[in-house]
């Protein structure tokens, strides 16, 4: 009997097998991420950079608002990572990327602020989402590592106390041109500034625009 062998190309499977972030949910009214040019859809879901932000989210458990949950797909971490609230996302996989009105692509990056870097480093490590880079700066320090389409970035906040939970601070998203969008939100956006990447700008939301998450928006990476 003559039997054929078949080699699998691997490529057929190529899914991603690193950590991604999946979902953020939000405390934020849709309608104020709506006027800032942004589209939500009729579910109060906002979709950037195959990130869905779930917005108008209560927490549970306190009155925190802004980001008050992530979740994150390939992570070892069942219902938090270091007191950040982790649910199991409801989307398998990630929406399609879009245009937003206001010119938003991407997600950049995610920060999150801690009291205790080393411990929330090894957390996030137990999870599967060990820092790939970390560096000081001077007022304390920061680690990054890619989580998908986007960048986490783990900030030390000084002088806090230590036995803290870590909390997410805000996000950064990309905009075909900020300029034009600085002209569209006028004064709810700070003056355009160079960012601490190499080649880009950055302007940030300012609290008069009533959002609880800290939001900027960033210049695409230079090609």
């Amino acid at each position: 009997m003559i039997t054929e062998t078949h080699t699998i190309d691997p490529d057929l499977f190529n899914e991603p097998r690193e950590p991604e972030l999946a979902e953020l949910a939000i405390t934020d009214p849709p309608e104020k991420w709506a006027a800032l040019g942004f589209d939500v859809d009729e579910r109060d879901n906002l979709d950037l950079g195959g990130v869905r932000l779930r917005l108008g989210k209560r927490n549970q458990q306190n009155a925190q608002t802004g980001i008050v949950s992530w979740s994150l797909r390939r992570v070892n971490a069942m219902g938090s990572i270091d007191g950040l609230a982790t649910p199991v996302p409801q989307t398998l996989r990630p929406p399609p990327f879009k245009t937003h009105p206001n010119g938003a692509t991407g997600l950049d990056h995610l920060v999150i602020i801690t009291p205790d870097f080393d411990r929330s480093a090894a957390a996030l490590k137990r999870a599967g989402l060990a820092l790939k880079r970390t560096q000081d700066i001077g007022r304390g320090r920061q680690g990054f590592r890619r989580i998908g389409p986007a960048i986490l970035e783990l900030v030390a906040a000084p002088g806090s106390n230590g036995e803290a939970d870590p909390f997410f601070w805000g996000i950064v998203a990309v905009v075909v041109n900020l300029d034009e969008l600085k002209q569209q939100l006028g004064d709810q956006l700070s003056d355009i500034r160079p960012a601490q990447q190499e080649g880009r700008r950055i302007a940030t939301l300012r609290s008069a625009a009533g959002l609880g998450c800290a939001l900027a928006f960033m210049t695409p990476e230079p090609r």
